[in-house]
């Protein structure tokens, strides 16, 4: 019954922000000139747009395998692909991307997949996608000063939120990943807690099935320490796949025949973005990424240009890879589900 009340909350809140979002980009618009605009795009520089997306998707499953195979976990790549799926659709719906993870080890779970090891994977995966946005930031605050004036000189405060968040979270996660004992401490505790506050009822069993669950927690943990080979793959797979999201704009900048701006400034700026809103509590950043596109873009696309170049890069950027997601998260739902069955 909680789940059930969580997804209609988290549904709610998706749908009052996408209609908060619609009405702030769209109020006082000419529609009929955006969709005149819109219709001039050439649309053979939208197709390697989606490709990016897809490449998004897709790096994020090769991850995914390529760290399940090390572990002496067989899981084939069409699987990998649905677990990535999944997570990105509830990373897309749900406040901060919070969604993402425990739906990726639901159904890794229905693959005999055990727990502390999808975990501990994830873990790892989630470290080195924040991490390139750490570095993409800490990059651009300490080289890029004349790029910050030029381009976010008025929204910086929300760029610099963005990256303390950032580099906290990522902080916090490297320590739960590579000091077993506090991962072990924290959870036994928080069962604890749990059970003094009468959430739930103490159990024997519970407490040797945590301790198990640890141990092979600790196995993984020492494992990746021991790879660092393994972490180093993982991180250039993750830089590409950040990056080919980013590019998706490049992509729609061509769409209106614009040239003059070359594509890795169009990337930086949006890799800025990401850097921003990525610990927001907003479902996929809505709303606060369009005001930054706006912000930002403008001496890219023109006033003229500048809405309906937002339209194409979110739609891209969002809504492409949260349509592909849901696709084949509702495959998921009935492939891996009927052969747990």
């Amino acid at each position: 019954m909680g789940n059930k009340k969580k997804m209609v909350f988290n549904v709610l809140f998706l749908v009052l922000i996408f209609a908060g979002t619609i009405y702030g980009v769209f109020h006082g618009e000419d529609i009929g000139q955006i969709s005149d605009i819109l219709q001039t795009v050439n649309p053979w520089w939208l197709i390697p747009g989606v490709v990016c997306v897809v490449v998004f998707i897709w790096g994020e499953s090769i991850i995914i395998h390529y760290m399940m195979r090390n572990l002496g976990v067989n899981v084939g790549r069409g699987t990998c692909f649905l677990f990535s799926s999944v997570g990105f659709f509830f990373s897309c719906i749900t406040p901060s991307a919070s969604g993402g993870q425990p739906a990726q080890i639901y159904y890794m779970k229905k693959k005999k997949i055990p727990i502390p090891v999808s975990t501990q994977v994830l873990l790892i995966v989630t470290i080195m996608y924040k991490l390139v946005l750490v570095l993409l930031g800490l990059g651009i605050a300490i080289f890029g000063q004349s790029f910050i004036h030029t381009y976010i000189d008025d929204v910086q405060w929300v760029f610099y939120l963005g990256l303390v968040l950032n580099v906290v979270c990522v902080a916090g996660m490297v320590l739960f990943a590579f000091h077993p004992s506090l991962a072990k401490a924290f959870v036994v505790n928080g069962s604890r807690l749990l059970e003094r506050m009468k959430f739930l009822r103490h159990k024997k069993s519970r407490e040797e099935k945590l301790a198990a669950s640890m141990e092979k927690y600790n196995q993984t943990a020492d494992y990746m320490v021991g790879h660092f080979g393994m972490l180093v793959v993982v991180f250039i797979i993750t830089v590409v796949q950040r990056f080919s999201l980013f590019a998706a704009t490049w992509f729609v900048y061509k769409a209106f025949g614009l040239s003059g701006s070359s594509s890795w400034l169009i990337i930086l700026m949006q890799g800025a973005i990401a850097v921003a809103v990525d610990m927001l509590p907003l479902p996929g950043g809505m709303g606060i990424s369009e005001k930054l596109f706006m912000e930002m873009f403008l001496p890219i696309f023109g006033s003229t240009l500048l809405l309906p170049g937002m339209i194409l890069s979110r739609g891209l950027g969002y809504y492409t890879e949260l349509i592909i997601s849901a696709i084949f998260t509702v495959v998921a739902s009935f492939v891996i589900g009927r052969r747990s069955e």
